[in-house]
């Protein structure tokens, strides 16, 4: 406004030609033009109409092109020039580069608006996860072992992906991360977490987050917007709260059997797919038909996978042995003192030389909380009520051939068999009876107190030794003939 105002002043006070005041102002002949003979200042409102009548009936094509660039990696998205190039060669478009980047330009300030106030009216956009470790038990060698379970739900499908983990450590953390990535073929826009240690280092003052390198390093390879919540504020993702709650009542009940990770994984996987075939709570639809809606709006797999490991130096000890987590793992070529790199992964540990060299791997040792299953009692309520022992969860747990021992139809029989194995079970160890049992014939006579004595060697062992010799002692041979004479009332042949 002040050169508008300059412009009409040099016009009214001064006359200056209108090339004058181009010249002076150093616009253009046409601007000064403009403002020099205006006579109505007011102040206009409404949107202007720019007509663009050659470009009109690719608009929606444009637009198609800038929303689906949304979800691709930055590198890949389309260019002004890349959209008039593709314009050209696949739709004949007769107009101008320049028309083609006004317009880009323009709508790509309008979709981030828009994108912005549909943030604002919706509680749950479509896109945008939530993230949370709980604790869960499995049962594994006949006893509870804790593991953590990896859950990530979308509030606007409902839509649930889990994955099991050992330990909330930061490579369990962004491994498991990456395999819900690839469970959902995308990566979700933004997602929503607490302040665990594996992301954050700390909260500073003014409530921003320090995050750990490795999770900057991964957000930024994922392309994806984390947001964390305030401290003891869990209700702000409230929704995976109440999908880790579901998990463990669904999926966790009865104790998963563990036999090892990849089973585990696959069957809570297997079941977090099932359960989107179920109408959601509130719109009357599939799971599965809101999340192929949601899913469109994920953003797309990087093409190589994010490495997750960490590096850390190590000294071999005296013995050749290099230690982690208070175990020490041997190694073969190496030196005493000799310092080695160790690239730790979430399930195991490569041991490299100073040049980066494989000289060694091992799988991490984790050290997990383990619970005793209370078998006296389990066993005690089964005695009362032998018809329930198939139905049992903790006869689930046992080793086969106990269950073999005890699930059969005679009801009686049953019984007599819990009542023996309650007894064992009070001095020894649900193994050590399960070892006895595959040595032993069950009709046997006297079969309860076979396998006892059977367990009592178990635990004692009889020793043998050879006969002593001690070098230099004299051998006495006695003489039994006075025991043959008072064997004979005293009279001798």
């Amino acid at each position: 406004m002040p050169q508008q105002e300059y412009i009409r002043l040099m016009r009214e006070i001064e006359g200056c030609k209108i090339a004058e005041i181009a010249r002076r102002t150093g616009v253009s002949w046409i601007t000064a033009k403009k403002y020099a003979d205006r006579d109505n200042w007011s102040q206009k409102t409404g949107k202007k109409h720019h007509k663009r009548p050659i470009i009109d009936p690719f608009k929606e094509i444009i637009d198609t092109w800038l929303t689906e660039d949304q979800c691709i990696p930055a590198k890949q998205r389309h260019t002004a020039a890349a959209i008039h190039r593709r314009l050209v060669r696949e739709f004949n478009f007769k107009g101008s580069d320049r028309t083609i980047r006004d317009y880009v330009s323009k709508r790509r300030k309008e979709l981030k608006l828009e994108e912005a106030q549909a943030y604002q009216r919706l509680e749950h956009p479509g896109g945008e996860a939530q993230v949370d470790f709980c604790t869960i038990q499995v049962s594994k060698n006949a006893k509870l072992m804790e593991y953590k379970l990896l859950v990530a739900s979308f509030p606007y499908s409902n839509a649930s992906f889990v994955y099991p983990v050992p330990k909330e450590n930061q490579e369990c953390f962004l491994e498991g991360l990456k395999r819900l990535f690839d469970q959902m073929g995308g990566v979700p826009k933004r997602i929503w977490f607490d302040n665990l240690a594996a992301a954050v280092v700390h909260i500073e003052k003014d409530g921003q987050r320090k995050c750990t390198d490795a999770f900057l390093r991964f957000v930024a390879h994922y392309r994806f917007e984390p947001v964390f919540c305030n401290p003891a504020s869990g209700n702000e993702k409230g929704h995976v709260e109440n999908k880790v709650g579901y998990s463990r009542r669904n999926w966790c009940v009865p104790v998963p059997i563990f036999t090892d990770h990849e089973t585990l994984a696959s069957e809570l996987v297997s079941c977090a797919l099932a359960d989107r075939k179920r109408k959601h709570y509130a719109k009357g639809v599939t799971i599965e038909e809101l999340w192929q809606e949601e899913s469109a709006k994920l953003l797309v797999l990087p093409e190589e996978p994010f490495q997750v490991f960490r590096l850390e130096q190590a000294k071999v000890n005296n013995y050749g042995e290099v230690r982690f987590d208070g175990v020490s793992f041997p190694l073969f070529e190496v030196h005493p003192e000799e310092k080695v790199i160790l690239k730790i992964y979430w399930d195991h540990i490569e041991v490299l030389n100073q040049n980066y060299k494989l000289i060694g791997s091992f799988p991490r040792p984790y050290t997990h909380k383990t619970a005793d299953v209370p078998w006296d009692k389990v066993i005690h309520n089964l005695k009362r009520k032998p018809r329930s022992a198939p139905y049992s969860q903790f006869v689930r747990m046992m080793p086969s051939i106990v269950q073999e021992f005890i699930l059969l139809d005679d009801l009686e029989i049953r019984r007599n068999r819990l009542y023996w194995l309650s007894n064992w079970l009070k001095q020894y160890s649900l193994d050590e009876v399960a070892m006895v049992l595959k040595q032993e014939d069950w009709n046997q006579a006297m079969f309860s107190d076979v396998v006892t004595h059977r367990l009592y060697a178990l635990r004692h062992p009889i020793v043998a030794t050879d006969e002593i010799s001690i070098p230099g002692t004299p051998t006495y041979t006695p003489d039994l003939t006075i025991y043959d004479r008072l064997h004979k009332g005293g009279r001798s042949e």
